[in-house]
């Protein structure tokens, strides 16, 4: 599952396999997921971000823009494929406290020290590699600012073994390490992906995983529904100097 921006060489962007081609499936998968609110609950508990800035990086087509503008300050969604930022624009032109803009994780158009939070939610973050996208993000913090890297946990059942499948250079060790090794702190989230008709769960799982693993998933689960293990990595810009 890569929301908006993959692992990136330096000056590219590599397109997203799901939603940069199929954003009304896409869509349907964001209504399904966290059936029960459990990472904004930790996420609101790690980093509160009533009446703060925040930053969400590789926005999509905005789909959490609205929740953060219900308590923040401010929000600016980021996202460098320019079909979604138009999708995203449509979504937020009624709230007065959302702005997006077009970018990269790496060069953000945004000011030096302009927010409070920096959110990234299956995006960019992915583990080595994303050295640029960490500078950046504590280039746009305040002293004492979060951020905060929500991403899917390789190591739980049963979504973590249709990825690690499908994409076996992926080595959810290495990566938990990387994050942890660069200061990140960790908290494991179980999380319900809930779906109204068999065929949309179908629909999403194919365009999250190569036809073969596509199936093995399907015929997986019965019902409507199945647990989705995500990690929450937070790591906070120092209020003051380091020695």
């Amino acid at each position: 599952m890569r929301a908006a921006l993959n692992a990136v060489r330096p000056v590219d962007v590599v397109p997203s396999p799901n939603i940069w081609h199929w954003p009304d499936v896409y869509e349907v998968e964001n209504r399904a997921q966290d059936a029960h609110g459990a990472i904004w609950l930790a996420l609101s508990e790690e980093c509160p971000f009533s009446d703060a800035d925040v930053v969400d990086i590789g926005c999509g087509d905005g789909f959490h823009l609205p929740i953060f503008a219900s308590s923040a300050r401010s929000v600016v969604g980021v996202e460098p494929h320019p079909p979604l930022v138009v999708r995203a624009k449509h979504r937020v032109a009624s709230l007065p406290n959302v702005r997006v803009v077009s970018g990269p994780a790496q060069r953000l158009p945004l000011d030096d020290a302009s927010c409070d939070l920096v959110h990234a939610r299956t995006a960019y973050f992915f583990g080595p590699g994303c050295e640029p996208g960490l500078r950046e993000a504590d280039r746009v913090l305040r002293p004492g600012g979060a951020l905060a890297i929500v991403d899917l946990d390789g190591a739980a059942e049963p979504y973590g073994p249709w990825l690690c499948a499908d994409e076996p250079r992926y080595d959810p060790r290495a990566v938990e390490k990387f994050f942890a090794d660069n200061g990140f702190s960790l908290r494991r989230i179980t999380a319900e992906w809930r779906f109204e008709r068999r065929e949309d769960l179908e629909a999403v799982l194919r365009i999250e995983f190569s036809a073969k693993v596509a199936e093995w998933a399907i015929a997986s689960i019965d019902g409507l529904s199945f647990p989705v293990g995500y990690r929450l990595h937070v790591r906070r810009k120092p209020t003051g100097l380091i020695l």
